[in-house]
């Protein structure tokens, strides 16, 4: 199942995302999902790196 969501960032954020959008040719909603990606696979190293110690 696909689930659809909204952000709204200011305007420093979303100059950040339309220059990496830009830097690597995809589109911004790409560039917001690769980054969703990166952050959620960071927490659940994080978290297993906590349980492990």
């Amino acid at each position: 199942m696909v689930h659809r969501y909204s952000l709204v960032c200011d305007d420093r954020v979303a100059a950040q995302v339309a220059s990496l959008a830009r830097e690597y040719g995809l589109t911004e909603s790409e560039v917001l999902r690769q980054l969703i990606d990166i952050g959620l696979e960071q927490r659940e190293a994080g978290l297993e790196s906590r349980l492990q110690a």
